[in-house]
């Protein structure tokens, strides 16, 4: 067994069955490719390194092999390779992903110009109509330069897709290969989500005391990044509202920030309309009215008076009839079936279609034990919290799949 095998589909299984291209060009970012490999194996896919001269010069085509476990393409030959990967033949490449992508290339293939063999897959690739993404990586001068912009703009209206590169230190660096292979998954993975508006709610709320104190609850706003990763990646059209939080959204994901309850409620009077909300921040029950400055310390007691929170959940659901409402109910020690009866007593309460409810107890950085309940059933749940994430979509999109047959069957009857 090759030892990239001990990689594969070691993270999900998002690209079993999925064969990538990687035509891989002279820019010193080829020397990230080991890693790309690795992470597009780790989720499953078969990868296929082709490689041009000034890439080899870069990064050895040994290299290349030794992460993928294919002898990565350097010249083409009577095999056709071009045509066996990327042709109008049965079993061929799911995607070419070129990464990095030099100014070179990028205007070769926006001219048509076969020169090497990077540049040969990706005609063949746009002649057959089979999807090209492509990871631009150069100086940054080079990446403002008019006819440059003129020629990835000429790609993109031919349907070529560009990974956003990173702007740092006067160049136009390389994303991660995090970055990459989400964008990869998004194009070629299940896509059951594309199209849908998701918005994600979490993180916690801080209500303030006074100037320096404030009263909030535990959230590592974990769950919600990786709800929003997973929807994303199943091609929804996702926005994310984060409270405090040890996390920051990806930026390649629209997010807007809140820190009390009042910022919230104001946030959701004001919100356009979505397909789904999921909300899994834990947000206070209660809050208070801020005092000025910092109250003393002198004091032997201290009272406080805090006035019941509205409840968010109520609020969307006041507010949007129709909408899929994914709550949370957060408790500590439950057994399991009083866990279950709060849940559902939740559920019919904010009138949620699903409720995602766990013990606090059982919660840590990464890992995580749910119950996920809809009308239908519950669903136990426990690993990572990237798995959970895909186990409350899978229920979403089930369910909603589930209302439109209803809704059709109605209308028909």
């Amino acid at each position: 067994m090759h030892p990239s095998e001990e990689l594969r589909a070691k993270k999900s299984s998002k690209l079993i069955g999925k064969t990538i291209v990687l035509g891989i060009t002279g820019s010193i970012a080829a020397t990230e490719c080991v890693k790309l490999c690795h992470e597009l194996i780790r989720h499953g896919a078969r990868v296929v390194p082709v490689m041009t001269e000034s890439a080899r010069k870069i990064i050895h085509e040994d290299a290349l092999e030794y992460a993928t476990g294919e002898k990565p393409i350097t010249s083409l030959t009577g095999k056709v390779e071009h045509v066996y990967f990327c042709g109008e033949v049965p079993d061929r490449a799911d995607l070419y992903l070129i990464a990095p992508a030099t100014a070179n290339t990028i205007g070769k293939i926006a001219h048509g110009i076969d020169d090497t063999p990077v540049t040969t897959f990706a005609t063949t690739a746009l002649g057959s109509g089979i999807p090209i993404m492509v990871v631009p990586a150069m100086h940054s001068s080079m990446y403002r330069h008019p006819v440059v912009i003129e020629n990835i703009e000429k790609l993109k209206k031919l349907g070529l897709e560009f990974v956003s590169p990173r702007m740092e230190e006067m160049r136009v660096k390389w994303p991660g290969q995090e970055i990459i292979t989400t964008e990869v998954i998004r194009k070629i993975g299940k896509r059951d989500m594309t199209g849908i508006r998701i918005l994600i709610i979490c993180g916690h709320t801080r209500e303030p005391i006074d100037e320096v104190r404030a009263i909030t609850n535990k959230s590592t706003g974990r769950s919600g990044i990786e709800l929003a990763l997973e929807a994303y990646m199943r091609g929804a059209n996702v926005e994310i509202w984060y409270g405090k939080s040890g996390e920051k959204p990806p930026q390649y994901i629209s997010s807007n920030h809140f820190e009390t309850v009042s910022e919230l409620v104001s946030m959701v009077e004001n919100m356009p309309n979505y397909d789904v909300i999921v909300n899994c921040a834990a947000i206070s029950d209660y809050t208070i009215d801020k005092r000025p400055g910092k109250i003393s310390s002198e004091n032997e007691e201290l009272i406080l008076k805090l006035k019941k929170a509205p409840k968010i959940n109520k609020l969307i659901r006041k507010k949007f009839l129709d909408i899929f409402l994914v709550g949370y109910k957060a408790e500590v020690g439950l057994d399991a079936d009083e866990l279950t009866r709060r849940a559902k007593e939740s559920m019919c309460e904010n009138k949620l279609d699903i409720v995602v409810a766990n013990d606090f107890s059982n919660v840590s950085e990464n890992e995580n034990s749910v119950q996920i309940i809809s009308m239908q059933n519950i669903d136990y749940v426990s690993g990572k919290k990237s798995t959970i994430a895909e186990k409350v979509m899978d229920k979403i999109v089930e369910n909603m799949n589930n209302r439109i047959r209803g809704m059709y069957v109605e209308k028909n009857e």
